[in-house]
């Protein structure tokens, strides 16, 4: 079955996007604080997660590749286009006006694959690519990748898999990070360039839209690595 190795890349929107009452939404366990400092250090805490929730954030890239070819897209959001590096490259880099170009795009290769491999991906990625189609009416193609969760045919989190669907904090089944298992199985983890995900509202600030991609698809790249050594080690089909 044809498999499509996808990550995504977030950004935090702008708070000039949120009236006063969202703010104070988003703000009131801090602005319960009675130390100043402390409310700060708190309100600082909350702005850094708005890139994790879909609707306080964006979707600025998508990587993917075919699992099995290597062959694939890098859809990122970028004020104006990029000279492609290498035309006849496996990889090709397509720069998008906005998000909801971008997403369009993804339904519409996602729909010619049966598997979706993810890391992560039934607790963030797909819930979250889902969302934001949603707000920006972008027709979803497959719709089926957050169903029943033991089927990994459908959707194969390596999350879920690595900890034999169990993922607790303690004992053999905890769950750890994509860079803990790259460097536990000797795969180049993506963050051995210096940047991580904590990186990207500072990169889409100062406007560096390919160095976002760039690391998006080696998160790809590892993830792909990572599925080969599960389909091969540990899976039971």
């Amino acid at each position: 079955m044809a498999k499509l190795v996808f990550d995504i890349e977030t950004s935090a929107l702008s708070l000039e996007r949120f009236d006063d009452v969202q703010k104070e939404y988003l703000f009131r366990e801090a602005e319960r604080i009675a130390d100043p400092e402390q409310r700060a250090a708190r309100r600082c805490e909350i702005q850094q997660m708005l890139s994790l929730w879909p609707l306080t954030a964006q979707i600025v890239c998508i990587a993917m590749l075919n699992a099995e070819t290597l062959r694939g897209q890098v859809l990122y959001v970028a004020e104006e286009a990029e000279a492609e590096k290498d035309e006849n490259a496996p990889v090709k880099f397509i720069a998008c006006m906005d998000e909801a170009e971008m997403l369009a795009a993804f339904w519409e290769i996602a729909k010619h694959y049966e598997t979706a491999v993810t890391f992560n991906g039934r607790t963030f990625d797909v819930p979250f690519i889902y969302m934001r189609s949603a707000l920006l009416n972008v027709r979803i193609t497959r719709k089926d990748w957050l169903g029943y969760r033991y089927q990994f045919d459908t959707h194969c989190d390596l999350a879920d898999q690595f900890t034999f669907y169990n993922g607790g904090r303690d004992g053999a089944t905890r769950r750890f990070n994509l860079d803990f298992y790259c460097k536990a199985f000797g795969i180049e983890s993506p963050k051995t360039k210096g940047i991580t995900g904590m990186d990207i509202n500072d990169l889409v600030a100062q406007k560096r839209f390919r160095e976002i991609a760039d690391y998006c698809l080696r998160d790809v790249h590892a993830t792909v690595a990572l599925y080969k050594i599960w389909r091969d080690r540990l899976s039971s089909s």
